[in-house]
């Protein structure tokens, strides 16, 4: 069974619901009752992220967006 819980209260615990989506478990928030989104945790495949490019070994700490777009 899904849970309903209002934007305001994700918000205000956010890190709790964070934690539960990790353990599994799926909420429905709503907004003035009405579903806004799902939280679900992901997908196998989903986790399964190819990595393209490590900008860190590029530069120490990354490189901004603004660097990169400035160069295309």
């Amino acid at each position: 069974m899904e849970n309903l819980i209002g934007l305001k209260k994700l918000r205000e615990n956010t890190n709790m619901y964070i934690a539960e989506v990790q353990k599994g478990k799926s909420f429905i928030v709503v907004r003035r009752s009405k579903p806004v989104f799902k939280l679900s945790p992901p997908d196998e495949e989903m986790e399964q992220w190819e990595r393209v490019i490590d900008f860190t070994t590029v530069k120490k700490g990354g490189i901004s967006i603004k660097d990169i777009l400035s160069r295309l």
